[in-house]
């Protein structure tokens, strides 16, 4: 069980996903702060924590948030990445705020940038946790993480509690870590409006990645592909994959996490907790009774090593 042994693990939490849930979970008018603001997003994201702290009791761990809506670097590369989606109204932006300064007060390495992404602070922190020769834990559902995975790491799906490791990257998409990014710069991310190359889609994209490995192998492998007896359609993959070569390798960019987003040197170091501004945020979020006992005793535990 992870609780009972953290060591040579880092915990990196997608926190904004968590965020999200707690906002679409809870009613926002069943869930008000003292002003009589909604507190819907921050009430599913502190009983997240509260679970996740109890449970794991992590020695290293770090919260990403994204703060970059809409002017991350990729945005710079392609204007329309994830144009697709509806801006978040202010009551959850103000919520976001309340998030990060809970994890603050819980003493947790909270990071957010304004030009990378939560994936970018992740993967940006797997490298530290490697050069420290800790095995990673990715808490988040998003299937772009596969591609972070080595061979001891693991991403876990915490609402649906289901762990998986490289193999698993495989069972779910019929390419391995190294290849998620070809795989989305082939068929497309519909989520993050990244729109692939016309015509190839997730089965089709898998089979090529099986043969040629990468994206630019398969790219300079065109004529192979067109003469190739098994693999239906092969000439019209192949003429559309030449068509398409710029915007394939610029829809892989965009769907590759950075690894060198600026992260301090204790990115993954767990700190004391303020059990003052804790106790000031449960209360002006109107947490009840037990909520705050068990979150300020989390505090005054000793830290894991």
């Amino acid at each position: 069980m992870d609780g009972l042994n953290p060591r040579g693990k880092a915990y990196l939490v997608d926190a904004s996903m968590y965020v999200f849930r707690g906002w679409f979970a809870y009613p926002a008018a069943a869930f008000r702060d003292a002003d009589g603001q909604p507190a819907n997003a921050t009430y599913g994201f502190v009983r997240f924590l509260l679970d996740f702290l109890q449970r794991v009791r992590p020695a290293q761990v770090m919260l990403g948030f994204d703060i970059a809506l809409g002017g991350s670097f990729r945005n710079l590369l392609y204007p329309a990445y994830k144009a697709n989606r509806e801006p978040a109204p202010p009551e959850l932006l103000r919520q976001f705020d309340a998030c990060r300064a809970f994890a603050q007060a819980f003493g947790l390495s909270t990071h957010a940038h304004a030009s990378y992404e939560a994936d970018d602070l992740i993967g940006s922190a797997s490298v530290r946790a490697r050069a420290l020769d800790l095995d990673c834990v990715i808490v988040s559902a998003d299937k772009d993480f596969g591609q972070l995975l080595d061979a001891h790491d693991e991403q876990w799906d915490w609402a649906r509690a289901t762990r998986w490791g490289p193999a698993g990257v495989h069972q779910r998409f019929g390419v391995w870590p190294r290849q998620i990014s070809d795989y989305l710069g082939l068929c497309g991310d519909a989520v993050d409006n990244i729109p692939g190359v016309p015509g190839i889609g997730a089965r089709t994209a898998a089979r090529l990645l099986a043969q040629f490995g990468d994206l630019d192998t398969l790219l300079a492998g065109t004529a192979e592909l067109a003469a190739s007896k098994t693999l239906r359609g092969a000439a019209v993959l192949a003429r559309r994959l030449r068509e398409h070569a710029d915007a394939a390798r610029l829809c892989k960019r965009l769907a590759t996490i950075a690894c060198d987003a600026p992260l301090p040197d204790d990115c993954l170091a767990r700190g004391r907790g303020d059990g003052a501004a804790l106790d000031a945020l449960l209360q002006q979020h109107r947490f009840g009774p037990h909520t705050r006992s068990r979150a300020l005793a989390l505090i005054e535990e000793p830290l894991p090593t």
